[in-house]
């Protein structure tokens, strides 16, 4: 659960258990825990690759708020918006999963059946030859929220990059071809060609995968960057392949601050550098610098509404140990008191928070915690001011 939600997205519930992934080796329960997500989501993975959040019971019926969304609706999906980090997050906790435990019991047929429809859904959604099966709808008063012109999503122009309707904040995109995701998509099918050759014993589908993302590597890079001109070439963060760019960042993961902690990048990459530079500065439209906290928010919330995730991920792409002590000093003290991350918080006054319990952000806090043990362990026990 997400925390407020009675139902199981791809992304939060990856998220939700992989910090436990480095205790899984010297613990039964955990490891088959771990195992039983994995072997659950492959499960989600063949009811629907283009659905975001499904229900307890695979009979179940949507979200309430789903229930009469325009789009073909199949049992057990609770919601069925198309985000391509919705298929990443999977392949990076079975992968890392595989690489903790050296188990590879998960990776039997249905494994291999789900890695397809991953492959499938990602080639089809290159729309190189036609926009695909994928359509969706809601009547809403947030533009959002549903997807323009027949719910197939503003146009774009077809060039190897992945279109992905909906972002992982599950706002809607408005260029479809969505640079964060697609890197985290390359990234993601390459560890999906690494768990089929080797841990799923098929070679061919493990070659596959490698193609598609070298395919989508190459578009991104060539279609995916713009000159700034303020900060010179940077990452953009949504195209649409006519030459238009969307530029800002949103706090959610993958985002353009995110990159290198879904290692996509290298922390001392200088295009993400410059990248980073950008989004954590006033030329982002969601970036928001006032009394309580300088953190990303996005356009779910609302403008002056930072979200406690993107001062986490400014602190685990930082190689500054002053900015981390900044951000742990705003993480404690924006709690409203709860000892909880919330999902945003107003940028002035903390006590004026959204969801009161958001499973995503404290695991990340507590992955923070565990990051910095391991690699600055005396920052835990400095004083923040």
């Amino acid at each position: 659960m997400t925390g407020d939600i009675d139902a199981m997205w791809l992304r939060d519930s990856s998220a939700q258990v992989w910090p436990y992934l480095r205790f899984a080796k010297e613990d039964e329960k955990l490891r088959a825990l771990l195992e039983g997500v994995v072997r659950r989501q492959t499960r989600m993975i063949l009811l629907d690759p283009y659905a975001n959040a499904f229900t307890r019971d695979p009979v179940d019926a949507p979200l309430r708020w789903a229930v009469h969304d325009k789009t073909e609706h199949r049992p057990g999906v609770a919601e069925r918006k198309w985000e391509i980090d919705s298929l990443c997050y999977p392949i990076r906790l079975a992968h890392g999963y595989w690489q903790a435990t050296g188990d590879a019991s998960p990776f039997d047929a249905q494994w291999r059946t789900a890695a397809e429809a991953i492959l499938r859904t990602f080639t089809e959604q290159q729309r190189k030859q036609s926009r695909g099966s994928y359509s969706f709808q809601r009547q809403t008063p947030d533009p959002f929220d549903t997807l323009a012109l027949s719910g197939f999503g503003n146009p774009a122009r077809p060039n190897g990059m992945i279109f992905s309707m909906f972002r992982p904040s599950d706002d809607a995109c408005i260029y479809p071809l969505f640079v964060p995701a697609n890197l985290f998509a390359v990234t993601s099918v390459r560890q999906l060609a690494e768990l089929a050759a080797h841990a799923a014993s098929d070679v061919k589908l493990g070659q596959r995968a490698t193609a598609l993302a070298d395919e989508v590597a190459l578009a991104t890079v060539q279609h995916g960057r713009v000159n700034h001109p303020r900060f010179g070439e940077i990452w953009a963060y949504e195209v649409d392949g006519y030459g238009n760019a969307l530029l800002m960042d949103d706090a959610n993961a993958p985002g353009l601050v995110s990159m290198p902690y879904l290692r996509t990048c290298e922390v001392k990459d200088a295009l993400y550098q410059r990248t980073r530079t950008f989004a954590l500065s006033d030329a982002n439209p969601y970036f928001f610098h006032e009394s309580a906290a300088d953190g990303i928010g996005g356009p779910h919330i609302g403008l002056n509404e930072v979200w406690p995730m993107s001062i986490m991920f400014r602190a685990f792409t930082s190689t500054s140990d002053a900015e981390v002590r900044l951000c742990l000093r705003w993480l404690r003290d924006t709690t409203a008191g709860t000892g909880f991350m919330h999902e945003s918080f107003d940028k002035d006054d903390p006590a004026k928070f959204t969801r009161p319990w958001f499973a995503w952000a404290n695991t990340l806090f507590g992955e923070l915690m565990l990051t910095l043990s391991d690699e600055r362990p005396a920052m835990l026990g400095a004083k923040l001011g």
